[in-house]
């Protein structure tokens, strides 16, 4: 039986899983970043944050949480933590005293040229060609779309 057999008839063997082979990967990535990072200070859940804000400049909370698909209760530490190393700032909206702004301090705007060398130097040391990585992201994006559809009629 081939792996592919055992994963269309419900194989509960670890390596068969998709959701494990995900997982292991994520951590794989995650580890290979690490070393770049922390020449930064940051860890890869505050990187992300970051990558937002230089993206979008500034947005709420609510905003930043739904772009890295992430709820407020994980978001508000990860901001308070780039806060206290002097990388965001947070305050509330003027029109809307629910809401509440985040925007790089000039601080973390200059880590933004540091950090540019981030992405290129992990797929190096990968190994991965652009046109795997951008094959790879396409499915992997697509795989999201799919898992977060059969998540909502669950």
């Amino acid at each position: 039986m081939t792996n592919e057999d055992a994963a269309a008839e419900g194989s509960l063997l670890l390596d068969d899983q998709l959701c494990f082979a995900l997982y292991a990967a994520q951590r794989a990535v995650t580890a290979a970043y690490r070393p770049l990072l922390d020449g930064l200070g940051v860890t890869y859940p505050q990187y992300l944050v970051l990558l937002v804000l230089w993206e979008r400049g500034e947005t709420t909370v609510k905003e930043l949480a739904r772009a890295l698909r992430l709820d407020y209760g994980t978001v508000s530490p990860l901001l308070k933590r780039l806060e206290g190393a002097g990388l965001v700032r947070r305050e509330r909206a003027p029109d809307d005293e629910r809401s509440v702004l985040v925007a790089c301090t000039g601080r973390g705007e200059e880590l933004r040229e540091r950090a540019a060398c981030v992405p290129g130097a992990l797929l190096t040391t990968a190994g991965l060609g652009a046109p795997e990585i951008a094959r790879l992201r396409e499915e992997l994006w697509r795989l999201t779309e799919r898992a977060a559809a059969a998540a909502d009629r669950y």
